[in-house]
This record gives C-alpha cells, structure tokens and sequence, in this order.
C-alpha cells in the first residue's frame, strides 16, 4: 500500500490536437481530447511557436472540467524527437527543453510535450517528465550493423506503449519487468516489433521510416537494389519516394486506406486482392517476431501483441498461429499511452525508480567508413 496519494496531469500533444488527462495514481479521472483549428495552427511559424496557444487551450479545458491544478503532484509530458537516450522516466531541464525547441533530431508535435509539462509545472513549482520518448535506444553493438557501413540501424520505435505493456504483463506474471524477456508487437499506423530482455530493448526495427513489416501507412523493408533504381529512375522526385514509403506505403499503397477496419469489410464482402495483402501484413509481422524470438536465443517469457490493429481478432490469429510455438501470445490492445505516462511518473513520485537526467549516458552511434 501506498500511504501518499499523487495527481498527476499528463499531455500528449499531437499534430492537430492536444491529448490530456489527470490520474489520481493510476486512476484516471478525466481523459480528454483537445481539437485544434488547423487555420489557427498554420498562424504559427513552426509547430514549437504553439506551445503558449496549447498550454491556454488545455489550462481552460482543466478549468472547465472543474480540476484544480493546485493540487496537481506532476506534470508529465510525452517525450520528443530528442538525442538517442536509454529508457525511463526523465525529469525536463534546461538541456532538454533546449534540444526541444531546436529539434535536435526534427520537428515533430511530440517535441511540445517536454515544454507543456515544464511550463505548467514551473508555475506551479512542481515536477515535470517526460517518460520513455520515441528515441529510446538500448541497442546492442551487434543489433546496430546494418551490413553497408555508411548505414548504422537506428532505434526509433513506440518505446512508451512497448515498455508499458510490458511492465503490466511482466507484473502479471509476478515478476519485474527487469527479469523477464518479452517480444512486442506494436501494431498502428506503423509497427515496430522490439525483443525486450531484462528491461532493455536489445533490437527493434525502425518503425518511423526504415525497416520491418509494412503497415497501415508504411513501405517497411523492400529490396534495396529495386528501391534505388526507382529513385534514380528520373520518374520521381525525392520527396515523392519518401511519401510513397512512409504514407502511402502499406494498406494505403496497396488498397488506397489505412483503415483496417475498412479493410475487414472489404474482405468480408469477397475483396480477395484485400485478404492477401492483409494477410501479408500479418505475415510479415510474425516473421519480425520470429526473428526477435532468435535475437532472445529462444528465452522468451511471452510475446504481446499491442496497439490498434490489436483489437481485430482475425488479425491477430493469424499472427498468433505462426508464432505461438515460441511462447504463449498475451493481447494487449490500444496504445493507453496516457495511462503510460502516469505510470512512469508515479514510479518516480512513489521511490520505485529515480528520475534520470537527460541527456545522461547518451548513445553514441558509430558510422563505419
């Protein structure tokens, strides 16, 4: 039991809207959406310009629902496009929000939550984090050669939906998360398949724009030498290939949505091109699994499935069929990614884990040339 009790506002922002909500402990009281006038968005230079504008829309959007943010513990920020950084929950400074607002590793909404958190929390004198960002990599030396050596393999992936399944799981099971090895599946707009051992996420592909299934809205891993004769092909520009890759890739390339909930029906009305490409999305979805499965050497306490396409149980059968050999398949679906921030704020609040300062032991990558 735990004698104290914290409430904490969480922030989530995303490109045309604002996610907020306020837990007492891991009890949510409110979860709400913020939508924003994309005219009104545009008004602004660059996307970091709106963090005043946000920051009133979510103020009054708290006065409105009756919270009175005096008695808030923490603010907690949904991390950015920052320097690669092992996992965790770290408390915002200078150093950060400075990495922030110049998007060190791009521009991104994700990139306003850090400065929401710090500029509600500074006012209020207590503590802001931001907990497990987009930019976690605990990769290991051998999981970072690409076999071209002017290419290094990067660690972007859904760090904070993969470590929070996994820690719910992993305790679940009567264990920490520290002593298990899990393989998870995030399964969204992108996938990203992560081999956790002991707490680290040893291998990942790169679910942004580079590797793994394709998804939704992405190409994933194609052949290379295809891949370069297109792009030297005279036929399309450079902009015009990474959109074909990273947005109009997958679904949307090959049946013209990213809705798989439309794709169902199309395949429930007798689509038979729609079953095979959904099919072979579950297909290479198993075999980013089985590979992570070899990445553990076998040890592998259970493999979750999460995010939104874990909610379509035919899909998930179909990946749980190929794999379930290899461990007991657990399905988590959703993202949850505010009650993940919670979390990861309360471990701290709580003494089960300290806060890390950012950057701290930064990952340093290396280029072979």
């Amino acid at each position: 039991m735990h004698e104290r009790s914290f409430r904490i506002l969480v922030i989530n922002p995303g490109s045309t809207s604002t996610k907020i909500g306020v837990f007492d402990d891991e009890r949510p009281i409110l979860e709400t959406t913020i939508r924003h006038d994309t005219e009104v968005l545009q008004t602004y230079k660059s996307i970091i310009d709106q963090y005043e504008f946000r920051k009133q829309t979510i103020l009054e959007a708290l006065d409105k629902e009756g919270i009175n943010i005096s008695k808030l513990s923490a603010v907690c920020g949904r991390g950015g496009l920052l320097r690669p950084i092992e996992g965790g929950t770290y408390a915002v400074n200078e150093e950060m929000l400075k990495d922030l607002r110049r998007g060190y590793s791009g521009q991104h909404a994700s990139n306003l939550g850090g400065i929401l958190a710090y500029e509600i929390a500074s006012a209020l004198n207590i503590p802001a984090f931001i907990v497990d960002p987009v930019v976690v990599d605990e990769l290991e030396p051998i999981a970072r050669i690409s076999g071209f050596p002017l290419i290094e393999r990067r660690s972007i992936f859904h760090a904070l939906n993969q470590k929070a399944v996994a820690r719910r799981v992993a305790k679940q099971m009567g264990k920490k998360y520290e002593e298990v090895n899990f393989i998870v599946a995030h399964m969204g707009g992108g996938i990203t398949v992560g081999a956790h051992k002991q707490g680290r996420v040893v291998d990942v592909n790169n679910g942004l724009d580079g590797e793994g299934p394709f998804s939704p809205e992405r190409a994933g891993t194609v052949p290379a030498g295809d891949l370069v004769s297109l792009c030297f092909s005279g036929e399309y520009y450079r902009e015009e290939i990474m959109k074909m890759l990273v947005g109009r890739g997958g679904l949307v390339g090959y049946l013209g949505t990213n809705d798989a909930v439309k794709v169902e029906k199309m395949i429930a009305a007798g689509d038979e091109k729609a079953k095979l490409v959904y099919s072979a999305m579950a297909y290479q979805v198993a075999k980013e699994i089985g590979a992570a499965s070899a990445v553990l050497a076998g040890r592998v306490d259970a493999i979750i499935l999460t995010g939104g396409l874990a909610y379509g149980k035919e899909f998930v059968k179909e990946i749980a069929d190929r794999v379930q050999w290899i461990a007991d398949v657990i399905v988590q679906p959703g993202e949850n990614e505010l009650q993940a921030l919670a979390e990861g704020a309360l471990r701290v609040l709580r003494g089960e884990e300290e806060a890390k300062e950012y950057p701290g032991n930064v990952v340093k990558t290396t280029v072979w040339k």
